[in-house]
């Protein structure tokens, strides 16, 4: 016996000589009052005692009583070390893990599988992207980051350890069990990768475990069936599974897992699990790479170790070969008795489990079970739910999206005008948030058939493929192949469209790829979480750019490390408030306001969007379409715009022709119109005219002249309920206007009185007169040249004059019940009625759109004439017209935009700069956009339905009040 105490002291003493260069991790830097806790815990402990501490046991916070009483008998009865919580809830295992720390003598030690975070095992809690994902992002910084705050979810739920990071190094990818938890096949972008995930969970308070010692990465079986066999040299392994563990042990590991692996040139015995070799544990693992902290066998319950022995000996030779804690033992009974047995006999010294409980002690004391506190339960679902965690996953995200391949450049997508999109799902899991989130950006269809022939004919009429691959993400072992059939698709599809293949599986499908020859781009999404899929579909169109690289090779095509990047093309793109400064909960004060305006009746529904630094950050939909209806308002409804219409049809095509040199600013109107030679608007300006500095009427109601002076209703002298050559306007549904009324129109503006005196006035007039010279310059009807010029390029599909001949009804939101001029409702036709009397297009009104589409053109303002790749106008051009050339005349107004206010009330909130720019409509609509604070605001409303009578949005400041609150939530 003495004999054996001494060669054991030996052999200790030696490991301590050996390691000198590695300190103890479970250390602290109060080392005198951690020693001193430890050895009056360990001093008070019975021998049974000290053996139970080396058991942690698998408890699941979801368990019937029957399990839970046999818990406590484990922490009554065998004084167990610790638990490791499975399946369940974060509140059940919260509550479970106070009264079992009551129950414990000796605070247990708590231990978790939280690889991706909590979600691992527990409902209501975070998932964070998987590993592999991580292993695309070229920042370590994020995956620090990501670790870090997996380590506070823990950390709150009262987790001392997580087992975490992987770091097998995935070379095999036909790996059953490893794949997506490891980050990829490269040992130096694995070891980077796991050292920033270790350095921020552990910066958390929260320690962490590398595994599965040696390496478990190149293995086509699973150790929780069988015992895989490793079969490399000592050398190889030593340079690549064994790589990641040097560096992390040096820079603080605090523990490792020892799996269960056949691993024939470090282990002779034929078959004998790593976890159970002492030459792999001690010799390898604690001499050779002089590891001092915790050392952790995988759950001893796995088919790899529980098939070697009978119960109870699986754990002495796990003792025996140098493990400390016992995880997830058979039967801890027998295992205790068997040590304790083994003790007795004088096979295991009394100093080798003092070695182990101590090293268990002192990891309690680092993690302050010294000083044990209960968990709070209070606010624990929102601690685990946080927006932080949620700023960050779009951040892994968007930062790991990997485009592999790009012929001629496909993405992003440029030149939208000529692409006709369709949008075909693939796989078993459902792709809707990418489709939504492709239909933000342009016109695109949806192709489904089980028929391939009946595929191919629905397609013919797009050039332009984007084909999803969307598999289950609910874990990272479910399957990620592509089906034989879809294969087949894909190849034949892709020989007569341009395709990108987008995949939101492990890079392993593009394995099953033998002809890439026909197919312009390939992304890899790697998961298929509605943000995967949102982020994605944004990189495909330019609003952020391709930044991920492969973590691992995917066959003949593709390398580790391969990865395209892309540049973003200044298109708008979706994300949360505080990316861009943006205090979300401030931000959320709008909710309040928006629903005072519903429920008071202001108007009975409102689309409303934020954007700020190019992305959206608030878009959402309140009320109806009408108060008595029960359609909600949906985000691709249509609103009648009003005059916005003057800022986003008739202006920037002035603009263009302004940038070209054939009008200017300083042209009298006889020289765009000859007609207004003589008139006595003959010396008027454009730039007056838009700056509505010109002494021209308001408006005139052109159609009170058309009614029966009697019924006051359509005169069939102007109006037919049949179209004909002679009655072809159609201002609303069945009535029809004389054709030639539009002349008269042009007519009575150019023969108006002018105002009395020179001052601000607005006016609807210029429009008029505008409309006019730009349809005879290009000899086309505004509407179509608005569409060809802008909306189409700019994949503003949602945009367009007379809805009512284009979309469905449903989609579009009435204006007013018309008891008037019309008397019916205003549904689909524009509201104006000089609009509807020039066939629905007039300069001044008469577009329809959505809050998304109108922020696209304000972002093009905003960035000076540019958007997704395209120059529209020049810098200075923007500049010309944003400019208030009246402000000393008290005039506010820029060429054509509103402007901010030069005194105490005016058309903004009073708190924004004056170089932003704006405007609003009769119908309730506003939108406004400020260079300064880069900040869209959109607002849309109907606020004209039922009748438009008093303008209570405008009398309650209701659009500026939300103006308000928006630049009130800024902190940069």
């Amino acid at each position: 016996m003495r004999q054996f105490f001494l060669l054991s002291f030996v052999f200790l003493a030696g490991i301590t000589v050996f390691s000198q260069s590695n300190t103890n991790p479970l250390l602290t830097s109060d080392r005198e009052a951690q020693q001193k806790w430890v050895d009056s815990v360990y001093n008070a402990m019975t021998l049974k005692e000290r053996i139970g501490q080396l058991y942690m046991v698998q408890v699941m916070s979801n368990q019937d009583s029957k399990s839970k009483n046999a818990l406590i008998k484990l922490i009554r009865d065998h004084h167990i070390g610790g638990i490791i919580y499975s399946n369940g809830g974060p509140l059940r295992q919260a509550e479970l893990n106070n009264e079992m720390q009551h129950l414990s003598k000796t605070p247990l030690l708590i231990g978790m599988d939280a690889e991706w975070g909590l979600s691992m095992r527990l409902d209501s809690t975070y998932a964070f992207p998987w590993n592999m994902t991580l292993g695309a992002i070229k920042d370590n910084k994020l995956v620090e980051k990501a670790g870090q705050q997996i380590g506070e979810h823990c950390k709150r739920l009262g987790v001392h350890f997580n087992f975490a990071p992987v770091v097998d190094i995935n070379t095999n990818p036909n790996n059953p069990i490893i794949g997506n938890r490891s980050f990829g096949e490269d040992r130096d972008n694995v070891t980077e990768k796991a050292s920033a995930f270790m350095k921020g969970m552990q910066g958390a308070g929260v320690m962490a475990n590398a595994k599965h010692f040696p390496g478990h990465g190149d293995t086509e079986q699973d150790s929780h069936h069988t015992l895989p066999t490793i079969n490399f040299s000592e050398k190889r392994i030593d340079s690549i599974e064994l790589y990641p563990y040097k560096k992390l042990i040096k820079e603080g590991l605090s523990s490792v897992m020892v799996a269960h692996l056949n691993v024939p040139s470090l282990e002779p015995r034929d078959g004998y699990p790593s976890s159970l070799s002492k030459h792999i544990v001690t010799g390898i693992l604690k001499e050779k790479l002089g590891f001092k902290g915790l050392i952790f066998t995988d759950a001893l319950t796995m088919k790899g170790a529980a098939d070697f022995s009978e119960t109870g000996d699986i754990d002495l030779a796990a003792f025996k070969a140098g493990n400390d804690v016992m995880l997830m033992s058979e039967d801890v009974g027998i295992g205790v008795s068997k040590i304790l047995e083994a003790i007795n006999k004088g096979e295991v010294s009394a100093i080798r489990l003092e070695h182990s409980v101590k090293k268990i002690l002192q990891a309690k004391y680092k993690v302050g079970l010294n000083n044990y506190e209960p968990i709070g339960l209070y606010n624990l679902h929102e601690d685990l739910n946080r927006l932080e965690d949620d700023l960050l996953y779009e951040d892994l995200i968007e930062n790991s999206i990997t485009v592999v391949k790009n012929k001629d450049e496909l993405i992003p997508f440029r030149q939208l005008e000529t692409k006709h999109i369709a949008y075909v799902e693939l796989g078993d899991d459902s792709g809707s948030a990418f489709f939504k989130e492709l239909k933000k950006y342009t016109k695109i269809h949806e192709i489904t058939s089980d028929n391939f022939d009946e595929l191919t004919k629905k397609l013919q009429p797009y050039n332009t493929l984007v084909i999803g691959l969307h598999r289950s993400n609910d874990n990272p072992w479910k399957g990620y192949k592509f089906k034989d059939e879809e294969l087949e698709w894909i190849y034949e599809i892709s020989k007569t469209h341009n395709v990108v293949l987008d995949i939101f599986v492990k890079p392993y499908a593009l394995l099953d790829l033998k002809n890439l020859a026909d197919i312009e781009s390939i992304v890899v999404s790697y998961q298929n979480s509605e943000i995967a899929q949102q982020k994605s579909a944004q990189l495909i169109f330019g609003a952020i750019p391709s930044k991920g690289f492969l973590p691992v090779s995917t066959g003949p095509f593709f390398n580790v490390g391969d990865g395209i990047e892309n540049t973003a093309i200044n298109r708008l793109s979706y994300g949360l408030p505080e990316q861009v400064g943006i205090n979300s909960k401030k931000l959320k004060k709008i909710d309040s306001i928006a629903n005072v305006a519903v429920q008071g009746k202001m108007t009975p529904g409102i689309q409303l969007l934020v954007a700020r630094k190019g992305k959206v950050i608030y878009n959402k939909n309140f009320g109806k379409h009408t108060y008595e209806g029960k359609e909600r308002v949906t985000s691709d409804d249509l609103y009648d715009v009003a005059s916005l219409t003057k800022i986003i049809a008739t202006l920037p095509l002035l603009m263009e022709l302004e940038e070209q040199g054939l009008v200017s600013l300083d042209n009298k109107l006889p020289e765009i119109l000859p007609e207004y030679e003589g008139s006595n608007k003959a010396n008027i300006t454009i730039k007056q005219m838009l700056s509505h500095y010109a002494r021209l009427r308001p408006w005139e109601p052109f159609y009170y002249k058309t009614l029966d002076s009697v019924t006051k209703r359509p005169s069939d002298k102007y109006y037919s309920k049949e179209r004909s050559s002679k009655f072809n306007i159609e201002v609303t549904k069945d009535l029809f206007l004389r054709s030639d009324y539009q002349d008269s129109i042009q007519e009575i503006i150019k023969e108006s009185e002018l105002l009395n005196r020179l001052r601000y006035r607005y006016s609807d007039f210029p429009y008029y007169i505008l409309k006019k010279f730009i349809e005879h310059h290009y000899d086309r009807t505004l509407d179509e040249l608005v569409q060809n010029h802008f909306y189409e390029s700019l994949g503003a599909n949602n945009t367009m004059y007379n809805p009512y001949y284009k979309i469905s009804s449903k989609k579009i939101i009435p204006t007013e019940i018309d008891d008037y001029y019309r008397f019916q409702k205003v549904h689909g036709f524009v509201h104006d009625m000089g609009a509807a009397m020039q066939n629905g297009v007039g300069g001044h009104a008469g577009v329809f759109s959505n809050s998304n589409d109108v922020a696209k053109i304000m972002q093009m303002f905003l960035q000076k004439g540019f958007y997704g790749g395209k120059r529209y106008f020049k810098t200075e051009t923007m500049n010309k017209f944003n400019t208030c050339y009246y402000c000393e005349k008290d005039n506010r107004r820029g060429i054509g935009f509103d402007k901010p206010q030069l005194g105490d009330e005016g058309p903004t909130c009073g708190c924004i700069s004056m170089t932003s720019f704006g405007h609003s409509g009769f119908t309730g609509t506003y939108a406004w956009a400020d260079p300064e604070e880069e900040i869209v605001y959109v607002f849309l409303a109907n606020r004209t339905y039922p009748k438009a009578g008093k303008n209570l949005l405008l009398k309650e400041n209701i659009r500026t009040e939300i103006q308000r609150l928006i630049y009130e939530a800024i902190e940069d």
